[in-house]
């Protein structure tokens, strides 16, 4: 979850009809030419050696290491991104924000290179190492927490998370979960009109099963096997049905624009945003609010953009497309989820490829989208067969499709490798984990530590 910006001039704007807000999404359009990727990567925070939650306020907490970066020289200087005396994160030579439970996440550049996104990543984690080891700090690439309950972790003290917390677990019996225990890497990628839009949506939700497999990697939980080989995916199975899931209205002969509009009208709206202050909204809908008002506050495009960032389906629309279906992975296989979707988004043959795949309907796909959770790459696709060896050729097609793309002559196909391994190996991250925990690990947490550690 991003840090709240003031608008910029063209999101100031009422809005005056749906129109509007479909216009919105066309502002997202993009020639090939300007097409970019961007990653946001959350990590879960440790202390060690006591093996303890990782504190938000305190000395040697999350507070205190992000004031600390903030004092460091750097070209541009470190700022740090206040909320009623507390820092919710920071700007300057990167961007970073906290999650509910004080997860940390790094929001990326937009870029064009995948080599540019690998080093963004390792010039990130190698600052980060730095400054939080001397502190007994060590991050995690899992999608949950693997040691402690949810009531032992963090609660960051922004005003956004306070009314969510209020409001969510009403709506899901693993909402407070999802916000303070989970982390995973999500990727955003650009469109060149609408029919292209929704060509790279279907595509990226009918393989979304396949693709959550081969980064499954949360099946520990409080100390123990979750009964989950991505407990993450389940957590979000049971977070808010009203905007969560698989969209099966992006399969709609008559999907584009204006039917995410209408979707994301009537979802409602966790709060209202003036002056920089927070106010809850008692569940009232965006197309409410747009139509009627509140006190004399009527809805412009920036509230519309920032309501479009409370909604969590497994692809998401804004002006960018954004791919949210990975748990966070170790170091080894960062790289390999936004070269993944890049191979199959910006590559046309590819997206076909891709989406011959999973000629699922909805039901089946939501079937495929459990299975998975329980099982990763050891489950099944509609018919019974094994999933394995369509995750194998979803790689594969990337491969090719990055091969084709190959920006400035460099064939990205390389940072596919440590997935090609995966695959040959026939287990996901959270399969590794689970038997190595109960194999040579022996249930030793520095063990998971060693191997998870950024």
């Amino acid at each position: 979850m991003t840090l709240d910006r003031e608008a910029s001039a063209d999101l100031a704007q009422p809005v005056a009809s749906i129109d509007d807000l479909v216009d919105y999404f066309r502002a997202g359009e993009k020639p090939r030419e300007r097409w970019r990727l961007g990653v946001e990567h959350e990590k879960l925070g440790l202390r060690v050696p006591a093996i303890q939650p990782l504190p938000y306020e305190g000395p040697g907490g999350v507070e205190d290491l992000l004031r600390r970066i903030a004092r460091e020289p750097s070209d541009p200087p470190w700022h740090a991104i206040e909320e009623d005396g507390h820092v919710m994160g920071l700007d300057g030579p990167g961007s970073v924000s906290l999650e509910p439970g004080a997860q940390l996440e790094q929001n990326g550049q937009p870029l064009v290179a995948m080599a540019d996104v690998c080093a963004e990543f390792q010039e990130h984690l190698a600052f980060l190492r730095r400054v939080s080891e001397p502190l007994g700090i060590v991050w995690l690439g899992l999608g949950c927490h693997p040691f402690h309950k949810t009531g032992e972790l963090p609660r960051v003290p922004r005003e956004r998370y306070r009314i969510m917390r209020q409001f969510l677990p009403a709506r899901g019996g693993l909402a407070m979960d999802m916000m303070h225990a989970t982390a995973s890497v999500q990727a955003s990628f650009d469109w060149s009109d609408e029919a292209d839009l929704v060509e790279k949506l279907r595509m990226a939700l009918a393989v979304t099963p396949i693709a959550s497999a081969l980064f499954a990697n949360s099946s520990l939980w409080e100390g123990r096997p979750s009964g989950w080989i991505s407990r993450r995916m389940a957590i979000w199975r049971d977070t808010d049905p009203d905007r969560c899931g698989l969209l099966p209205q992006a399969f709609e002969p008559d999907f584009g624009y204006r039917r995410y509009a209408e979707w994301a009208l009537d979802i409602p709206m966790f709060f209202l945003v003036r002056e920089g202050r927070y106010r809850p909204l008692d569940a009232m809908s965006f197309r409410r609010f747009w139509q009627e008002g509140i006190e004399g506050e009527h809805a412009t495009l920036a509230d519309w953009d920032r309501h479009l960032t409370t909604i969590f389906p497994e692809v998401r629309i804004k002006r960018v497309l954004e791919v949210r279906n990975a748990d966070a992975v170790p170091p080894s296989l960062l790289c390999t989820m936004p070269a993944l979707w890049k191979g199959l988004l910006y590559d046309a043959d590819a997206r076909i490829a891709a989406a011959a795949l999973a000629p699922w309907d909805v039901a089946e796909r939501d079937a495929v989208h459990v299975d998975v959770a329980r099982r990763g790459l050891a489950a099944a696709t509609p018919s019974g067969a094994p999933l394995l060896p369509l995750a194998r050729e979803l790689v594969r097609i990337a491969g090719e499709g990055l091969r084709r793309q190959a920006p400035r002559g460099v064939d990205e196909s390389r940072h596919l490798e440590p997935l090609e391994e995966l695959v040959a190996r026939g287990r996901s991250p959270g399969e590794e984990v689970l038997a190595r925990w109960q194999g040579d690990w022996a249930g030793r947490p520095d063990r998971l530590i060693e191997y998870a550690r950024y």
